[in-house]
């Protein structure tokens, strides 16, 4: 197993072609301080990064990749911001317990306003991936304002899943978790790991995934154990794939729960399981565009492709845009090897309508 080393040296970073970032913390209503990092490439915009959970913004900022998403918006004259909200690695509040309603609620309102004062600007464009997709659907059926447009990636309001994720959440496995008193889970590890920890690791070499996507990178086994497989091994990089440690990191079990509540219901609802969201399907009035990798095996197709109907057939056909990716699962539509060409084009299309 590649274990990471952290006593190493750190490793060669290369340049961002992304300027000067500027970091700004703002605190939510209910006083939980997080941050927004801007790279202000021009005037178009300005566009919220949205991460996904267990990770942090670093997920569109990885210097890995041949171009990251931040670089290509920067490059084509955006106003990029980058949100770390209260699920992010990077934050202290992700060491606490949190739903996802906190960060649709609490978070994105925050968030937005602060884009807004700090840019003159009356109004934001999103792009967010995965529960940062979630999170940010329930935010606006919540009633946000101030977007006036969004790229939704891999899922939005329903979240089907492939057999193995649904028989896991119908085994209530996090309810187990918890009842063994485990608050987090984490895809971090390294050498200087338990020796417990590295048998679970040794373990999960036994997890079933398809033979092409085997490797012997423990970090990326837990992330499959965690989430399902989140990407197509042959998207990834060599450099990329060595440097999951750096983005993959804790979950709070309470955010977790919810999210397997979610997928057991197969659609969005809040913490206590009540339709609070759907109901108000016409505050997704906005362009939107839906980004889905065709061999995603974490959320599978159908989820966006439901979304993407629901919203043509309530709000109107003319609002909203999908892209179908051949050949990429979840997250490789962010942080793939070749996403720059064949996945942000799309992105900076829509962007550019409302730009």
């Amino acid at each position: 197993m590649q274990f990471h080393d952290p006593t190493a040296l750190p490793r060669v970073r290369r340049p961002l072609n992304a300027g000067t970032p500027e970091s700004h913390v703002f605190t939510t209503a209910d006083n939980v301080s997080l941050r927004l990092t801007r790279r202000k490439g021009g005037a178009r915009g300005p566009v919220l990064l949205s991460h996904c959970i267990g990770v942090s913004s670093l997920m569109y900022l990885i210097d890995t990749q041949p171009v990251n998403l931040v670089e290509f918006l920067y490059g084509h004259g955006f106003d990029v911001w980058l949100l770390d909200h209260r699920l992010s690695i990077e934050m202290r509040a992700s060491r606490e317990q949190s739903t996802m309603d906190d960060v649709a609620t609490k978070d994105y309102p925050a968030a937005v306003a602060k884009v807004c004062e700090l840019s003159g600007q009356d109004s934001v464009q999103v792009v967010a991936h995965g529960v940062g997709s979630s999170t940010f659907t329930m935010a606006m059926l919540a009633g946000l304002q101030g977007v006036r447009s969004a790229v939704c990636s891999q899922v939005s309001t329903h979240l089907v899943v492939p057999k193995i994720n649904r028989l896991k959440t119908t085994l209530r496995m996090s309810q187990l978790l918890w009842m063994l008193g485990i608050r987090s889970m984490t895809a971090y590890v390294d050498q200087q790991s338990p020796w417990t920890s590295k048998l679970y690791n040794a373990s999960l070499r036994l997890y079933p995934v398809a033979g092409e996507e085997r490797c012997n990178n423990p970090v990326c086994h837990r992330i499959s154990a965690m989430y399902g497989a989140l990407y197509e091994h042959d998207q990834v990089g060599t450099q990329t794939h060595e440097a999951l440690h750096e983005m993959f990191g804790i979950v709070n079990l309470t955010a977790f729960r919810q999210l397997s509540l979610i997928i057991r219901r197969g659609h969005l609802v809040d913490a206590n399981g009540r339709e609070s969201y759907l109901p108000h399907i016409e505050r997704l009035g906005i362009p939107i565009a839906f980004i889905h990798g065709a061999d995603n095996d974490c959320v599978l197709p159908e989820s966006t492709e439901i979304t993407y109907n629901l919203l043509r057939e309530r709000n109107g056909q003319d609002l909203y845009s999908r892209l179908l990716a051949p050949g990429y699962g979840h997250v490789d539509c962010i942080f793939g090897e070749n996403a720059s060409t064949d996945i942000f084009p799309f992105i900076l299309k829509h962007l550019s309508q409302s730009a």
